[in-house]
């Protein structure tokens, strides 16, 4: 029985084709034995390339295949730049690395911790969140050296200040040069439509300006499948004097319109560095207070009018958020 449970999946046309995609694409990866395979997985983006299937990657390739060895942890605090440690892992010629994080939102993503762009893509590492080093020689008998530069690696992930020895310097496992995804570019910023005049006898002022970027980094726009991308967290400024009930249904309303032009990207809020799931679980009359900053960020393939909605929220952050209350009860706004 419990061979045919395993075995389940070969017993559709849809599950058998998918098998097959996932053999031929592991056994194309498993011929790339000199290289990392979080350089691979980064340079391919293959749609195929899901996180569930990313997870078997490092279970059958670099544990059972090339006897990596590792260590895990869930993490005591929150990191926010992680992408600094690439320098340190740099030097590191002894020993190859792949990182291995759960995102909440994105879920596993691996990547080469000695190249910055590959480390950056993690985002902030969360707390209590799942990260795994692996450690190995690419196909070469695994020792202690590599159980130990894991442990090490893991530590550093953490925010540790660790020195490592000088034999993890030595050897051939430098950093190769790995090419972006094709078919990225920076996302531009667009004009915004203009917005229904609010109700008349309304309180006048000047517009409202997009708070500033928490983060500095471009948000890339990725034109094929593959993986989900997810933007830099993007601040928006509460200018009006409590967000109460009408900023709320304002926000509603923004994220709705947006997810009607662009349905397969998600819209992700946090709070004090905590994602909200219901926003009327949260922003209650008195909770958050003017001059707060509330974060979001976009995920998904082909991210598009981030600006837009940034300015959005900006408005609806306001006590210009009237605007985007008109309309019939239950219609979607056209803003994007």
């Amino acid at each position: 029985m419990a061979d045919n449970a395993n075995l389940e999946v070969l017993s559709t046309r849809s599950g058998f084709n998918s098998a097959v995609r996932h053999i031929k694409k592991t056994m194309e990866i498993a011929a790339s034995a000199n290289s990392n395979l979080g350089d691979i997985v980064y340079e391919l983006e293959d749609e195929e390339l899901t996180s569930g299937r990313i997870g078997m990657l490092l279970r059958m390739l670099l544990v059972d295949k090339l006897g990596y060895k590792s260590a895990s942890t869930n993490l005591s605090s929150t990191v926010n730049d992680i992408a600094v440690l690439a320098k340190e892992f740099g030097k590191w010629n002894g020993v190859d690395l792949v990182a291995a994080y759960y995102h909440p939102e994105m879920g596993l993503q691996i990547a080469n911790p000695k190249v910055a762009e590959e480390l950056a893509g993690f985002g902030q590492l969360r707390k209590r969140e799942l990260m795994v080093v692996y450690a190995g020689f690419m196909g070469k008998d695994t020792d202690e050296s590599c159980q130990k530069a894991a442990d090490i690696a893991l530590r550093l992930f953490e925010g540790s200040k660790v020195t490592a020895p000088a034999a993890l310097t030595r050897g051939k496992f430098t950093v190769k040069k790995v090419s972006k995804p094709k078919k990225t570019s920076e996302a531009k910023p667009a004009k915004v439509k203009a917005l229904p005049k609010a109700k008349p006898g309304a309180k006048k002022s000047a517009p409202v300006a997009a708070a500033p970027v928490k983060k500095a980094a471009a948000v890339q726009v990725q034109a094929t499948g593959g993986p989900k991308k997810m933007t830099p967290r993007y601040a928006v400024l509460v200018q009006n004097e409590l967000f109460h009930n009408g900023n709320v249904e304002a926000w509603k309303k923004i994220v709705a319109s947006y997810k009607a032009k662009h349905p397969t990207l998600d819209v992700y809020i946090y709070y004090e560095n905590e994602r909200i799931l219901d926003i009327n679980s949260l922003f209650k009359w008195g909770k958050v207070k003017h001059g707060t900053a509330i974060e979001f960020a976009v995920a998904g393939n082909e991210i598009q009018d981030v600006a837009k909605l940034q300015r959005y929220l900006a408005q609806g952050a306001s006590h210009m958020f009237e605007a985007f209350l008109h309309g019939p009860v239950n219609s979607v706004l056209k803003l994007f």
